[in-house]
């Protein structure tokens, strides 16, 4: 993996952060990101020493750009102390540029944190949570292996609003086990009684290598589902939320600016077991992860840095629609040279045809409603 071009700031791709935090209380059956359950004291303390050696190895991928956003994500990043994340962004503000009024995004789950802890999250510096609430309904709860209920849901979001947090995210799934329209609705307006800047409403889906697709539960079929997703959308929609992309909602100048930088193809640093990272460097764009293991992690001398490789020019258009066409409003054609250094005609011809079949707007990298019905075959036209 090389390092970031010399070079003005501009020439690059805005930069983020991401920093992942392994451990959780319990491993959901849904769940296939690297989290494992912990059981005990966390080694806080060792991590912190981790991550710090980690990014000391990374520094020369910042290329000079400031930080625009953190994400924090896991396993459950809310498990850790106030303590930990006070300290860790003392340290990563003395080795980084933090832009002004950087988002800093923590997620969390209900069931795992009190108004004090909220406090001391919202004192370090973080300015928004993502609150991982899943539903309001307690039957659907137990069957997602949740190990809150509804009134501990309430609970949090109760909490982080006291604490100070107007910025703040409530994670929603639909198609669960046995859901109708009716309960998906009820999910939505639980949630919007709080008033929620963005809301993240995702279907369910049986991944690889999690309890639920080794036994599968039996799901809502097709047309139940399309009846949740077009009801759903249509109230959430009617109470001034927009679907700025596939699963996330908002309010105006809401959404989420951390995934915003994901979706146009922007860099981000990786820090912690198992994170990803996406870099521009010289003539080339380049994809790293870390070690996935705790416990190597925690151990591990040196470079951090499990793999990497370097996105070939060939992969370049389908890896940049694969995100920009997640957007609804999509991207403007000049971003596809600005982040690939591909020019525009390299999918000139395609991009013309499949606005001829209209399942691209005519002046912008956009899927129409046609296309973003269609766009998984869409994007197999770039392969």
């Amino acid at each position: 993996m090389t390092s970031s071009p010399a070079g003005s700031e501009t020439t690059l791709p805005p930069l983020s952060l991401y920093i992942h935090v392994p451990w959780c209380v319990r491993k959901c059956p849904y769940c296939d990101f690297n989290s494992h359950a912990f059981s005990g004291d966390i080694p806080e303390e060792a991590y912190l020493r981790a991550l710090l050696e980690d990014l000391d190895q990374d520094l020369s991928l910042t290329g000079g750009r400031s930080i625009q956003t953190v994400f924090i994500g896991g396993g459950t990043p809310s498990l850790m102390s106030p303590a930990f994340y006070q300290q860790l962004f003392q340290a990563l503000r003395q080795r980084l540029d933090f832009s002004p009024g950087a988002e800093i995004t923590l997620e969390a789950n209900p069931g795992t944190v009190e108004q004090a802890r909220f406090e001391g999250f919202h004192e370090a510096g973080i300015n928004r949570l993502s609150l991982g609430i899943q539903s309001f309904n307690p039957e659907h709860l137990k069957v997602l292996g949740r190990i809150h209920d509804d009134k501990a849901a309430h609970r949090a979001i109760q909490a982080a609003r006291q604490a100070g947090f107007d910025n703040f995210n409530l994670d929603l799934m639909h198609g669960l086990p046995g859901q109708t329209p009716d309960d998906a609705i009820a999910d939505l307006e639980a949630a919007l009684a709080w008033e929620p800047p963005h809301v993240s409403w995702y279907q369910l889906t049986l991944e690889p290598n999690t309890e639920f697709y080794s036994r599968p539960p039996v799901l809502p079929d097709d047309e139940r589902l399309w009846d949740i997703y077009e009801k759903g959308g249509d109230f959430l929609r009617q109470n001034g939320y927009s679907d700025y992309e596939v699963s996330a909602w908002s309010r105006p100048g809401m959404a989420s600016r951390h995934n915003l930088n994901y979706w146009t193809f922007g860099d981000y640093l990786a820090l912690g077991a198992g994170a990803h990272g996406k870099i521009t460097g010289t003539g080339n764009v380049s994809r790293y992860w870390k070690t996935r293991q705790p416990s190597a992690y925690l151990n591990r001398i040196g470079s951090r840095t499990a793999g990497s490789e370097t996105i070939e020019p060939g992969d370049l258009p389908l890896e940049f629609l694969m995100n920009a066409l997640r957007l609804t409003e999509g991207v403007d054609d000049q971003l596809f040279s600005t982040r690939t250094g591909l020019p525009l005609s390299t999918v000139a011809v395609k991009l013309e045809q499949l606005r001829k079949e209209n399942l691209l707007a005519p002046d912008r990298i956009k899927a129409t409603e046609l296309g973003h019905r269609y766009l998984n075959s869409l994007l197999e036209r770039f392969l």
